[in-house]
């Protein structure tokens, strides 16, 4: 998971202050081989479970695939993963049968402020303004982006400066 509710992977809902937890679509990265079959199975998710989908009418919330063409991420990123089990989907051998990895907070936040939406500043600032993101670490991420993204970056690094 890439997109805001990955903060879920590091943080319980109830930790998080109101605008970290107010999307209602999950951006899944797929993992695969290439990055052109990421994006045959991110549109394989969209189609199946993306907004007006009627997974969406039946769960409340819709899933977004994505490819490495949609998100800006941080150096490393691959090797910060937060895994996520749910014991409840434990089957006969006790052990959790699915697993799923979110983005590490500070890489969440680096490609979130890249983005520069609005909806991905305040994130961010109500992540910043509850200290449970690290401005220092934050930073860091930003400045290992890859070069054709630097642009993205610097904006977002200046972006910061209110918060030093």
């Amino acid at each position: 998971m890439v997109g805001s509710q990955a903060i879920l992977g590091t943080y319980d809902e109830n930790q998080l202050p109101a605008e970290a937890t107010m999307s209602l679509e999950c951006d899944i990265l797929p993992i695969a081989s290439s990055n052109e079959e990421t994006a045959r199975l991110a549109d394989a998710i969209e189609g199946v479970a993306g907004e007006w989908s009627p997974f969406e009418r039946e769960h409340g919330f819709s899933i977004d695939g994505v490819d490495l063409t949609t998100v800006i991420l941080p150096v490393g990123w691959r090797t910060r993963l937060v895994k996520v089990q749910n014991e409840n989907t434990a089957a006969l051998s006790g052990q959790p049968q699915f697993t799923g990895w979110c983005l590490d907070v500070h890489d969440l936040c680096a490609a979130k402020l890249c983005a520069g939406r609005e909806k991905d500043l305040n994130f961010v600032g109500a992540l910043l303004a509850t200290n449970l993101v690290d401005l220092q670490t934050l930073q860091e991420r930003l400045r290992s982006v890859d070069a054709r993204f630097l642009a993205a970056a610097g904006r977002a690094t200046q972006w910061l400066t209110t918060f030093g």
